[in-house]
C-alpha cells in the first residue's frame, strides 16, 4: 500500500472515530444513561448536561495521560535510575545529574540554549512585527505576507538542507555553490569590505545591545515604581533574572564589536561557516528565525489591525509622527499579543533540534540540550543522563508555561 494511501486511509479513521465517538457517546447518554422523559426527565437532564463535558474532554484527557503525564512521570524515574547489564534498573538517586553536570558538552549546551532563547524569539518577534506593519502599507502586502510565511510549509529538517547548501564550501579553485561564500569571495578588503563586513556587523550589535537594554529597562522598570503601585511579588525574580540576562548579552554585544572591528578578515578564502565558533550558532539560529519570523508577522498583523482607528487619528491630530504612532500607539496595544508571540516562539526554542542535528550534529561548539538528549539516549545509551537532560529541558519550559497561564488568567478576569 502505497504511503499516500496509508495516510488517507489514517486521516479517514481518525477524523471518523471522532465523529463516531462523539455522537454514539451523546446518544447513549441521552436515550440510554439519562433519557429525557419520565417522572424524572428534569434530573435526568441536568445530569447529562453535567457528564456531557467530560465526554469531550475525555478523549483529550487520555491522551495527555497516556502521551504526556506518563512520559514526564517515567522519565523522572528513569533519571533517578541506572540501567545494569543483563536488564534491570538500580537506584541511584542524583548521580545521573551530577554526572551530566560534570560533563563540558552539557554546559555548552546549556550556554548554547540560553542564547537560542535570547535571540531567536527577540529576533523572529522583532521581524515579524516589522513585516506586520509594512506589509500593510503596500498595495502587494499580501503577496508579501505569502512569501514570509511560506517557510513555515517546510519542515525543520527541509530547512536545514537548504540553509546547509546556502553555507556550503568548496575549495578555492572551484566554483562556489553556497550562496554566503560566492559573496565573501566578492570581498577583497577595500573600503566596501570595511563597509558591509566590519562597520555595518558592528552597528547591528551596537543595535542589539540597545535592543536588549531596553528590553532590560522593561523588566526593571516595575519595580521602580511608588510605594502605591505594587508589582507583584511572584514575577520580581523573573523580572530580575531577565534583567541579569540582558546585562550579559549587553556584554557580549559590546565585546563583539570590538572583535569585529579588530579582526583580520582571510579575504579571498572560502569559509567553513558551520565551523567557526560561536558565529556559527548564529548561522544555525538564522534558520529558526526564518522559519517563525511568519507565524510571528500573521499573528501581529491580526493584532495591528485590531488597533482602533481613533487611537492612531488622535496621535495624528496631536501631531505624531509614524515612528511615535508605531512605537507609542500601536505597540503598546498589542504588548499582550507580543508576548504570547514571544513565549511562543520561545518553547519551540527550548525543544530546537532538528536543525542542529541535520546541520551541525551539536559538533563546532553547537551543542544544544535537545541534541545532547538524543546522543546520550540513543547513541551512548545512557539512558539516565538522557533522562535527567530531557528533565532539564521540562524545568526551563514549565516557567514559560506558568507565565503564559498566569497572564491568560489574568486577562480573562
Amino acid at each position: 500500500m502505497s504511503p499516500a494511501l496509508q495516510g488517507l486511509i489514517t486521516i479517514i479513521i481518525g477524523v471518523g472515530g471522532c465523529v463516531g465517538y462523539f455522537y454514539f457517546s451523546n446518544l447513549f447518554l441521552d436515550k440510554v444513561l439519562y433519557p429525557p422523559s419520565g417522572p424524572h426527565a428534569g434530573r435526568n437532564i441536568n445530569r447529562a448536561n453535567l457528564i456531557r463535558p467530560w465526554l469531550f474532554l475525555a478523549p483529550a484527557l487520555i491522551a495527555l495521560s497516556v502521551y504526556l503525564a506518563y512520559p514526564v512521570v517515567e522519565t523522572l524515574r528513569l533519571s533517578l535510575t541506572q540501567r545494569v547489564p543483563g536488564g534491570g534498573y538500580v537506584w541511584v538517586g542524583l548521580d545521573n545529574y551530577r554526572k551530566m553536570s560534570g560533563e563540558p558538552k552539557f554546559w555548552e549546551a546549556l550556554r548554547n540554549n540560553m542564547l537560542w532563547l535570547i535571540v531567536v524569539p527577540a529576533m523572529s518577534t522583532a521581524f515579524g512585527l516589522l513585516a506586520a506593519q509594512l506589509s500593510d502599507r503596500i498595495r502587494w502586502g499580501n503577496i508579501a505576507k505569502s512569501l514570509i510565511f511560506m517557510p513555515m510549509a517546510i519542515s525543520f529538517v527541509g530547512a536545514a538542507v537548504i540553509w546547509k547548501l546556502v553555507y556550503d564550501t568548496r575549495p578555492a579553485d572551484q566554483e562556489q555553490i553556497g550562496i554566503l561564500n560566492a559573496v565573501w569571495l566578492a570581498f577583497e578588503g577595500g573600503p566596501a569590505s570595511v563597509l558591509f563586513l566590519k562597520i555595518v556587523p558592528a552597528l547591528g550589535l551596537l543595535a542589539f545591545a540597545a535592543a536588549v537594554g531596553w528590553i532590560a529597562w522593561v523588566f526593571v522598570r516595575p519595580m521602580l515604581r511608588p510605594a502605591g503601585q505594587p508589582v507583584g511579588r511572584g514575577t520580581i525574580p523573573l523580572r530580575v533574572l531577565g534583567a541579569a540576562v540582558a546585562l550579559w548579552l549587553i556584554y557580549i554585544s559590546l565585546r563583539s564589536v570590538l572583535g569585529v572591528l579588530g579582526a583580520d578578515l582571510p579575504y579571498g578564502v572560502p569559509q567553513t561557516w558551520l565551523t567557526i565558533p560561536f558565529w556559527n550558532s548564529f548561522f544555525l539560529m538564522i534558520v529558526l528565525v526564518w522559519i517563525q519570523t511568519g507565524f510571528a508577522m500573521v499573528i501581529l498583523s491580526a493584532a495591528l489591525r485590531g488597533v482602533p482607528e481613533d487611537t492612531i487619528e488622535a496621535a495624528i491630530v496631536d501631531g505624531a509622527n509614524p515612528f511615535q504612532i508605531f512605537f507609542k500607539i500601536k505597540v503598546p496595544q498589542i504588548m499582550g499579543t507580543i508576548v504570547v508571540v514571544w513565549t511562543t516562539i520561545t518553547i519551540v526554542v527550548l525543544k530546537v533540534f532538528d536543525i542542529v542535528f541535520a546541520m551541525s550534529n551539536g559538533q563546532w561548539e553547537t551543542q544544544v540540550l535537545a541534541n545532547y538528549m538524543y546522543d546520550k539516549l540513543f547513541r551512548a545509551n545512557d539512558w539516565g543522563v538522557g533522562s535527567a537532560s530531557a528533565m532539564v529541558i521540562m524545568l526551563l519550559v514549565t516557567p514559560i508555561l506558568i507565565w503564559n497561564v498566569y497572564n491568560a488568567r489574568k486577562e480573562m478576569r
